[in-house]
């Protein structure tokens, strides 16, 4: 690509931002689209946040990602957000509308995306979470939203739990909601149509390591590890020796991208499975 004056500038702040992969998958789509567009990642302290913002803004860039620890923190610095992002209270796309910076999440449509794309209803579902952090509340609140069944959490905090279920009760009180401890001893596995780790157990250096054993749970349970990095964790290796139907993070990662493209106007939703599926062909060859 031969970078011009009247090239698009998109970009991705956080702190660390050295091992993402935003730069390869959206510069790859401004190249599989043809576009006049460049996407760099900026590595940002926190009491740079302001001052970044207020620079992006007199540049005229186009749209930008947030990542950890920042996806919070940032909504004080924009215009608006949406309604989505205000129930999930936290930003990771950003768009410069007529000099407005208006903020959006992603994140919660790219996790539900996985489930559209692979034609499976979650609808009056029962799912169990693993982990109670920030992945989890975006994941969380797009599963109210959508209006499964029940929605049980583990995790090594309780107290986390407790607050991760308030919020839950907060975006849909109709969803059953329980907060079960790491040794499941009080849940009812046959039940459980889908487990979704969001917690960073089976990633380096615990690519040993899974959150949880699957003995009890039914055959036709889906496993969804949001890790990317390694494409296979145990927990997906064990599942897969049970021949449950799994996924892992690479189809989020994808979607929110793509989506934050058709945010940013970049994209026609039409051409979306396309893109999908040729950045997925390739990512592979850049996870160490």
């Amino acid at each position: 690509m031969e970078i011009r004056w009247n090239t698009k500038l998109y970009c991705l702040i956080g702190q660390p931002i050295n091992k993402s992969l935003s730069p390869i998958i959206h510069n790859n789509i401004f190249k599989t689209l043809n576009q006049n567009s460049i996407y760099l990642a900026f590595n940002i302290e926190e009491d740079e946040i302001k001052s970044t913002i207020d620079g992006f803004k007199a540049m005229g860039v186009g749209g930008f990602n947030v990542t950890i620890p920042y996806k919070k923190s940032i909504i004080k610095y924009l215009d608006d957000i949406s309604k989505e992002a205000s129930i999930i209270g936290a930003v990771n796309t950003v768009k410069n509308h007529n000099g407005k910076l208006i903020g959006y999440n992603t994140d919660s449509g790219g996790f539900l995306q996985t489930f559209y794309d692979n034609n499976i209803d979650i609808k009056n579902k029962n799912i169990l979470i693993i982990g109670a952090g920030g992945a989890a509340y975006a994941i969380a609140s797009s599963l109210a939203m959508e209006g499964v069944n029940s929605i049980n959490i583990a995790n090594r905090t309780l107290e986390n739990s407790i607050l991760l279920e308030r919020n839950i009760n907060k975006i849909n009180n109709e969803i059953m909601t329980k907060v079960v401890n790491l040794s499941l001893n009080n849940l009812n596995k046959k039940k459980m149509d889908i487990i979704i780790n969001t917690t960073s157990l089976g990633m380096y250096p615990l690519e040993n390591m899974a959150p949880l054993e699957l003995n009890g749970f039914s055959s036709n349970t889906v496993v969804y590890d949001i890790i990317y990095k390694p494409c296979e964790t145990r927990l997906i290796r064990d599942a897969k020796a049970r021949e449950f139907k799994t996924f892992n993070g690479m189809s989020m990662l994808l979607n929110q991208a793509i989506l934050s493209q058709n945010i940013w106007g970049n994209l026609d939703k039409k051409i979306n499975i396309e893109i999908f599926k040729k950045i997925e062909g390739i990512l592979p060859n850049y996870i160490e």
